[in-house]
């Protein structure tokens, strides 16, 4: 939706079919409703901005011309590597291949490579459309370029981009420091005005976790791992797992239950709270 926004041609892809398909019904009725509320961005109506948006089932159609690749799967380090070993295949030597792996790091990822130096993580903030926030984590040998084009494409589809100065377990968002040279002063502002401040003006970092997934205990299954190592950097490191997760889940669920409709409800409130903020943010003056 930001890409289309911009007037950028997209292609989406996945290994399952209806993945797509439904994709394609949900963007339309999310941009149709953006429409009619006036919180739609970019200068092109919903049915343009649709019209630029297709879906295929090759791998190879997709990425096919294409200057950036936003690889959203699930995050998992050997699934993730797969895909990009396979994007490296068919990749030409100008497309930037780009993760949007919330803490896995760049070395790990895209160890290997023939196209390394065209690789980065571009960590957006869920959800992206309200949050505008966007860490770039560069691997040790991707290309100063590389990082340059991407900050200049987050920028022109409306993100706040910021630049890691090296990779490190968390990235700044899930860190908030830079006394170790992980990130500007200037870019650690922004993690929290364009980041985790927008979403924390209306929810806090438990209920985040909750509708970031199907649950708490969903969240702890696919990002627990993620979370110990970072926090080794901390002190001692709680689990993530067994009664701890349980007790968060069941207080989680007493004001959020975990079916569908009602989370689905929940992150409609939510992002219609962001969408609000947002617009307030974008009328007062800098």
């Amino acid at each position: 939706m930001l890409f289309a926004s911009a007037g950028f041609r997209v292609k989406l892809f996945d290994i399952e079919p209806r993945q797509v398909t439904d994709a394609l019904v949900s963007l339309r009725k999310e941009m149709k409703m953006l429409e009619l509320s006036g919180y739609l961005k970019g200068e092109l109506g919903a049915e343009e901005q649709l019209s630029l948006i297709s879906g295929c089932s090759d791998l190879r159609e997709a990425v096919e011309g294409a200057l950036h690749v936003q690889e959203c799967v699930p995050e998992n380090l050997e699934l993730k590597r797969k895909l990009f070993a396979q994007l490296d295949k068919i990749a030409d030597d100008h497309v930037i291949l780009s993760s949007s792996s919330s803490c896995l790091l760049p070395s790990k990822l895209f160890a290997g490579l023939a196209h390394v130096k065209q690789c980065l993580v571009a960590h957006p903030v869920n959800p992206p459309y309200y949050v505008p926030l966007v860490e770039l984590v560069p691997h040790p040998e991707t290309a100063p370029a590389t990082v340059d084009r991407t900050y200049a494409l987050m920028r022109r589809v409306g993100q706040s981009p910021v630049r890691l100065l090296r990779e490190i377990d968390g990235f700044a968002l899930n860190r908030l420091q830079y006394a170790e040279g992980v990130v500007s002063p200037g870019d650690l502002d922004l993690v929290m005005s364009d980041g985790l401040g927008l979403r924390y003006a209306f929810i806090g970092p438990l209920e985040t976790m909750h509708l970031n997934a199907e649950g708490m205990l969903s969240y702890c299954d696919r990002y627990s791992e993620g979370m110990k190592r970072v926090l080794k950097t901390f002190g001692p490191v709680p689990e993530f797992s067994g009664a701890t997760a349980e007790k968060v889940h069941q207080a989680m669920c007493v004001k959020v239950p975990d079916d569908a409709e009602h989370l689905a409800a929940r992150r409609a409130w939510r992002d219609g709270c962001l969408m609000r903020l947002a617009q307030l943010k974008h009328q007062l003056p800098q």
